[in-house]
Parts: structure tokens; C-alpha cells; sequence
């Protein structure tokens, strides 16, 4: 998953890339609205968590913007403001949640998780394809039964190639949802990431690779 974060308070902007980060999303940070409009228009995140605060260009403004061109990331905006008036100023002017400050981290990465699955065409949290299966919502990978001990990246990568029902997925794809702006777009990081995958999943080899196309789920 890709996220964009927009704060103009860098240390808490940082915090929460960090713990974004350990829960394996792929994580870009900028702190006014004209780097968010920018950085919106060259990658399709799958959520921006925008503060309404913002120096530059208003996060309202920022909003607008990401409706106006049918932007399908999904926006939570936060504030300090916690009154129901705030809360349906945001709402209507497109916004998919509202987060009000301070907030518990666990609230953040929940709203996140639930806003990035609202475009996936199953109605179930669990993906599966053959003997393997990715439980979304508690974060749990499984074969045949048997947990799989994934770090948070690992869990990231399968559900990447789970949600796409069998069909290759790319290394840039891989790159451009699973990590943020500052990795070496060489793609080694994706396949030091894929081999680990491989060997925790164990025998037969669950992951395909199509030359030339991508990685997929052996069905």
C-alpha cells in the first residue's frame, strides 16, 4: 500500500511515516499542500492522510483538487478541530474520513487499512488463492493451515500478489505500491523481497515468475 502523507508539523509528519513504515506500507512525507498537489499528480496513492492546516495550499484546497481530477486515492483528513461542524465541512468537500487530533496510532492504521480496501471487489477480508491464504484485517498470512511468520513488507508483497487473482504483477508495480519514493528503482529491493517470500512460503513454489512480465500466485 502507498500512502502520502501531508503535515506541515514535521516531527509528528515523521512519526507517523515511522509507524506506517513498520506495518510495511510504503511511505512518502511532504509538509505543505503545493508539494501534496504535485506529488498527487506524478504517483496514484492509494490513501493521502491530509492535516486541513497546511501552509500554501489549504488542505480543503488540496481536497478539491484531488476531486476535481477523479483522483482514486482515498483521503483522510485530519485536524485539530473536533466538532461536528468541522467534521461535515471535510466530508463535504470529498473527503472519505475524518480523523480528529490527537488520535490513537491504532485508529489511524485502521481507518487507513479500511479506506485503501474499500475498492477491492471481495466483500472478505481474507485473500486466498489455493492452500494460501492473507487474512487483511488481522494481518495474518497462512498455508495449508500452517502460520507464516511474514515481516510486515513480506505481508505487503503477498497481498499485492493475492488481490491480483492470479495474473502478474509487475516489478514496477511492485515497487510503486510496496515502497516509497527513495528506493533504488533497480528493482534488486523486489527480489531479495520475493526470494524471502518464496522460502517462508515453502514447497511446491507458490510464486511464478513470467519473464519479461512480472510475479504471480501459482493457482
Amino acid at each position: 500500500m502507498r500512502v502520502l502523507v501531508v503535515e506541515d508539523h514535521r516531527e509528528l509528519a515523521a512519526t507517523i511515516a515511522v509507524g506506517l513504515r513498520r506495518e510495511g506500507m510504503a511511505v512518502d512525507i511532504v509538509f505543505d499542500g503545493e508539494e501534496a498537489l504535485r506529488h498527487s499528480r506524478l504517483t496514484p496513492y492509494d490513501v493521502v492522510v491530509l492535516d486541513r492546516d497546511l501552509p500554501k495550499v489549504h488542505g480543503d484546497d488540496v481536497c478539491r483538487a484531488l476531486v476535481a481530477r477523479r483522483s482514486r486515492s482515498r483521503v483522510l483528513m485530519l485536524t485539530a478541530a473536533d466538532t461536528i461542524e468541522s467534521r461535515v465541512d471535510g466530508l463535504g468537500i470529498g473527503a472519505d474520513d475524518y480523523l480528529p487530533k490527537p488520535f490513537a496510532f491504532a485508529e489511524l492504521i485502521a481507518r487507513i487499512r479500511a479506506l485503501a480496501g474499500r475498492d477491492r471487489v471481495a466483500s472478505t477480508p481474507v485473500l486466498a488463492c489455493g492452500d494460501i491464504r492473507l487474512d487483511t484485517v488481522q494481518r495474518v498470512a497462512s498455508r495449508a493451515g500452517r502460520r507464516l511468520e511474514l515481516s510486515p513488507k513480506e505481508l505487503a508483497i503477498l497481498e499485492l500478489l493475492l488481490a491480483a487473482d492470479g495474473a502478474p504483477v509487475s516489478t514496477k508495480e511492485l515497487l510503486r505500491r510496496g515502497w516509497d519514493e527513495y528506493v533504488d528503482p533497480d528493482g534488486k529491493v523486489v527480489k531479495v523481497t520475493i526470494s524471502r517470500l518464496r522460502r517462508k512460503l515453502g514447497e511446491p513454489p507458490a510464486i511464478e515468475t513470467s519473464p519479461h512480465v512480472g510475479y504471480r500466485i501459482a493457482g
